[in-house]
């Protein structure tokens, strides 16, 4: 696997390493704060040196930033407030560094509309005694430096779809050493990553964080997909979120949500689940509303009845149909037990707002 080494923003990892290496003082951490821009798509990172091991977020300084150029705030009044909100080991340091997953504040210390985080926390402890699991399965495209996507001929196409998901060969993955990467990196960092493989689309790929219980789905995959930037940069490549990001006879990428409450998991809880796809069905416009950050303008690029999805427009659910808003596993029909399968969110969507949603209306009745 060769990547672009002649990138403008390539640089000597080995020279790099030779400075990493250096002993770093036992009383200082770095600790590099990560949150969520003003796009509510793309994140933004910089870091502070305390002088102790932080365990638990609420023992970090409460810092700020220029909100101007995150499209946060305006330059006359640009102050925005980072609220440390989890904290995890970062690979990339390593060593007793952290990563630390931040919450966005306003002057006046109202959360800032990219904040989606607080309501769902909100949402999720109203719900805790349902105990509501989740599990995202992040799909994303590997892009060269000319976002083109990656090992694709570039005055061309491959061949069809069909060789491709969960693929072997070096004529039939493209990347595989960022995913690699990827998942140790989240590994080690401590996010529940619970698989990867190869997706439909050559480049295409998918993991998956969960299951996690209540906001922890948001904070991990928001963590991830920090990681997985930061993996990107490392081997001179792009990723991208996009749900449709070539257009055409190509799979598009989504988020399906998996999603369980106690009830759900215990004997007969098909009930349960037949119920909640009930009230899903009934709440359709909202929750599309909520499952990219565009309000649904991303995903009626990608949900068109093609290509494994179901239109936008209309609700549907069955058993081990791909082509279904709502898919209940085959395995969950036969145990009548176990979770179902939103396929609806975007691969761009924000977490913290799909899992908010779900809980409001299955949930909560809200």
């Amino acid at each position: 696997m060769v990547f672009n080494l002649t990138h403008p923003t390539s640089s000597n990892k080995q020279t790099l390493m030779k400075y990493l290496s250096l002993p770093q003082p036992d009383t200082k951490v770095q600790c590099m704060y990560v949150w969520i821009d003003g796009t509510g798509e793309a994140l933004r990172a910089k870091t502070k040196t305390v002088n102790f091991i932080p365990k638990h977020p609420d023992e970090l300084p409460i810092w700020n930033f220029d909100g101007s150029s995150t499209y946060q705030a305006e330059g006359s009044n640009s102050d925005i407030y980072l609220y440390p909100v989890a904290i995890y080991r970062d690979p990339f340091r390593g060593g007793r560094n952290k990563l630390v997953l931040c919450e966005t504040y306003k002057y006046n210390h109202k959360p800032t509309e990219s904040n989606k985080r607080k309501a769902c926390v909100e949402a999720m402890d109203k719900a805790k005694d349902q105990r509501p699991w989740f599990g995202i399965e992040q799909e994303y495209t590997i892009l060269d430096s000319d976002n083109h996507p990656y090992g694709w001929p570039k005055n061309g196409f491959p061949g069809p779809q069909g060789p491709y998901y969960c693929g072997v060969g070096s004529n039939k993955v493209y990347g595989r050493d960022v995913v690699e990467a990827h998942y140790r990196s989240c590994l080690y960092a401590g996010i529940t990553i619970g698989g990867s493989n190869a997706e439909v689309m050559p480049a295409q790929w998918e993991y998956q964080v969960g299951p996690c219980e209540g906001v922890t789905i948001g904070d991990d995959l928001w963590m991830s997909r920090f990681i997985l930037h930061r993996v990107a940069e490392d081997f001179n490549v792009i990723v991208s979120f996009d749900p449709k990001p070539i257009p055409g006879d190509w799979n598009g990428a989504g988020a399906h949500t998996n999603f369980s409450t106690e009830a759900m998991r215990e004997e007969d809880g098909l009930t349960e689940i037949e119920k909640a796809i009930e009230l899903l069905a009934l709440n359709h416009t909202r929750h599309i509303m909520a499952y990219d950050p565009n309000e649904g303008k991303d995903n009626a690029r990608r949900l068109t009845g093609q290509h494994e999805t179901s239109s936008i427009h209309d609700f549907s659910a069955g058993v081990a149909n791909r082509g279904a808003s709502i898919r209940i596993p085959r395995q969950v029909a036969e145990e009548r037990k176990g979770y179902l399968e939103d396929r609806r969110p975007s691969s761009n969507c924000d977490p913290y707002a799909v899992a908010e949603v779900m809980v409001k209306t299955i949930c909560l009745g809200l």
